[in-house]
């Protein structure tokens, strides 16, 4: 997700009358926030209010007038062992330069700094600020020959600010934005309405919806805005909003649901609800909410960039002190300010960036989208993954679990009746039945004069018979009960929680079919997996318990919350905390982007919603959820390569300062500023090839164990 565009998951949708939808936020919309692509604002902690490209653009510049000042800076000169040439105001270059960089390039440090200090958190920003401006303070005095110092940091300031620049682009690059999600719930909305009117219908924009309208709702739209049908009825999809892949069948006098679509037929519906009154706003509500509420733990680079600060101070005070009781000012204030710049650690900078970088793209190559990088911090300390059901363990779409005959004859045949009296239907149950005929390579006979009866079932002449398949609606509706053999059968199944379908022929059942939510294969092994890291595997879901609990019991799962409403899946998640345990919660739909948000690492599945995705830190390419582990892996081994990289770069200050102080000055050994940043740059090439490791972690989800 390199730049963070936010605009790719708003197609216009087809009924919108043409209107199209330029940016978020033109339609009075709950939620609309106006975010240019590249400028993705983000809220936490340091960056607050710095855009990616105002780092990159910082950076670049900086690196081309960082080039002649240390052309001309007589250390690198004396250093490299060359002169470098000189001309009348040539002495003047890195001056004038350096006070550029200082200013332009180093204002967001000073910035951020000066924001710690008024916190009382100091960080990384106050680290680099106070370095910066000490190295700048000396530098000129220096320059202006004031108090006969030699302390020439002008190419120590532009390389600090220029690596340090160059390693917050690469984080905020990595982390992705925030903001999306209101943005992406917006979208669930349709551009215009078709509203009735006494002349007939006309198309408006959603915005100017009131309660009481009457609007039409065709075939595969989506609801504008809350509402009762007044006339009609239509399958609706409403996954959106409950997590549940069945659709549910809403007629006249029922009430539907903003974001929510009639999958099968066209509905008139009279307006009770718009904007920020609908379910979707409250949704909105939640999500914001949650994401306030997650906590914004200090990362790893501060506290570290905490301790330096603290060193680097006190360490400061006693040189100067130390070095005035030894009666020598210039000595003191050199010294001194040697101490203070070598105490912010180029390595450092880019200690955690780097491995945030190169983690990032690793998961990537595996499908795991990393949008946040405390998500991938906290990731190795989870105790529970919480899994929702639907579309995440399951596949979400129906499968054909069993078949049963009345006379225990031929399932088969019973099968490809069922599938030819299908065949014509667009509906998920009655492809599920036509799919499940042709895995088995059934010959379908052939169908003529299909009606579909909503909510009842399909009816077809199959070779001269008339088959119709249903529910139990149909069966009052003929007249007919099953014999009992097949009523035990499909009374277990229905306990299971697997919808039973009958095959009727004229008014004589010929048996039942039974659709289930099929687990995917990967889930077992996902399970399995985080059992033997150690980690418990939750699930979650809206279905009834006897469903959820066979889905448990065959995937080994460790707790199972059942028929959880959508609005209650942040609170199972806040119940879970509250006993102590930190939570990964992986979901798809809308109705999980609260939990996610709530939850210490939201993972959404990447066949989820826009929603989902954006109020998760982690999106899931693909539908695996071994992946989960990927996660899991590349976390522990990148939160360990950090460590390492934190204490070498810390390491290397604690080592340098002292020895920039005079500690060893009695045998000769003192640690000049040019040595200094000759070891600053070692260490920093140590932590970049360090951070290069990580590309060694073995990240396939069809190879977990």
């Amino acid at each position: 997700m390199g730049e963070h565009d936010h605009h790719h998951h708003h197609p216009s949708p087809p009924q919108s009358g043409g209107a199209t939808m330029t940016a978020h936020g033109h339609h009075g919309r709950p939620g609309g926030h106006e975010t240019g692509d590249d400028h993705a604002v983000h809220s936490q902690g340091q960056h607050a209010g710095h855009s990616t490209a105002m780092f990159k653009d910082r950076f670049w510049l900086t690196l081309a007038l960082s080039v002649p000042v240390v052309y001309f800076s007589p250390m690198s000169g004396h250093l490299l062992g060359y002169m470098p040439p000189e001309f009348p105001g040539s002495a003047w270059i890195p001056p004038v330069l350096g006070t550029v960089i200082f200013l332009y390039g180093g204002m967001p440090f000073l910035k951020g700094g000066l924001n710690e200090l008024k916190s009382r958190q100091p960080g990384m920003m106050l680290l680099i600020s106070m370095a910066i401006t000490v190295a700048f303070a000396a530098s000129w005095a220096t320059s202006l020959r004031i108090g006969n110092f030699d302390l020439d940091f002008w190419w120590e300031l532009a390389l600090l600010v220029a690596i340090m620049l160059l390693g917050h682009w690469i984080e905020m690059r990595a982390l992705g934005s925030a903001q999306g999600a209101l943005d992406a719930l917006a979208a669930l909305l349709p551009d215009a309405a078709e509203r009735l009117t006494t002349a007939g219908v006309e198309t408006v924009p959603v915005s100017e919806l009131k309660t009481g309208d009457v609007v039409l709702v065709r075939s595969g739209a989506r609801m504008p805005a809350d509402g009762t049908i007044t006339d009609g009825q239509a399958e609706f999809d409403e996954s959106m909003i409950t997590g549940e892949s069945k659709t549910v069948l809403r007629a006249a006098g029922d009430p539907v649901v903003a974001g929510t679509v009639a999958t099968d037929n066209t509905v008139r519906v009279t307006v009770t609800a718009v904007g920020d009154d609908t379910a979707l706003a409250g949704i909105q509500r939640l999500v914001a909410e949650a994401q306030a509420s997650s906590s914004k733990a200090q990362a790893l680079a501060d506290r570290a960039a905490a301790f330096l600060f603290y060193f680097a101070t006190i360490a400061g005070v006693i040189t100067f002190i130390a070095w005035i009781l030894l009666g020598s000012l210039p000595v003191a204030v050199t010294r001194t300010v040697t101490v203070l710049v070598i105490a912010c650690p180029h390595a450092l900078g880019l200690a955690i960036p780097l491995v945030i970088a190169i983690s990032t793209e690793q998961a990537a190559r595996a499908g795991v989208l990393i949008k946040n990088r405390i998500a991938l911090e906290r990731m190795r300390t989870v105790d529970v993954v919480l899994f929702d059901k639907t579309g995440t363990l399951t596949k979400g779409q129906p499968e054909v679990r069993n078949t049963a005959t009345t006379d225990g004859g031929d399932t088969d045949e019973l099968l490809a009746l069922a599938a030819a009296a299908e065949s014509n239907s667009e509906h998920p149950v009655a492809r599920a039945i036509v799919r499940a005929a042709k895995d088995k390579g059934l010959k379908l006979p052939p169908a003529t004069g299909f009606t579909s009866m909503t909510g009842r079932g399909v009816r077809a002449m199959v070779g001269g018979r008339t088959i119709q398949v249903g529910g139990p609606a149909l069966l009052r509706e003929l007249g007919l009960t099953e014999p009992e053999a097949l009523a035990t059968l499909t009374r277990e199944w229905m306990g299971r929680g697997a919808a039973v379908l009958h095959v009727v022929d004229g008014d004589r059942i010929l048996g039942a079919v039974t659709l289930e939510d099929a687990i995917r294969p990967e889930s077992r092994q996902a399970v399995a997996a985080l059992q033997s890291r150690g980690i418990k595997v939750a699930m979650i879901t809206g279905d009834a318990v006897q469903v959820a609990k066979a889905v448990g019991k065959e995937l080994n799962i460790d707790e199972v919350f059942a028929e959880v409403l959508p609005a209650d899946k942040d609170k199972k998640v806040a119940e879970l905390q509250g006993r102590g345990l930190k939570i990964a919660m992986v979901g798809d739909g809308v109705n999980d982007s609260p939990a996610l948000a709530r939850s210490e690492v939201g993972i959404a599945i990447g066949a989820g919603t826009d929603v989902a995705m954006e109020s998760a830190g982690v999106i899931l390419a693909g539908n695996d959820p071994r992946a989960v582990l990927s996660m899991v892996d590349l976390s522990r081994a990148s939160y360990t390569k950090m460590w390492q990289n934190l204490v070498w770069a810390t390491g290397y200050n604690v080592i340098a300062v002292p020895l920039a102080a005079g500690v060893l000055a009695f045998a000769g050994i003192v640690l000049s500023p040019a040595a200094g940043a000759v070891l600053m740059s070692v260490s920093t090439i140590v932590v970049a090839l360090n951070a290069q490791l990580l590309r060694r972690v073995k990240l396939n989800p069809s190879q977990v164990r």
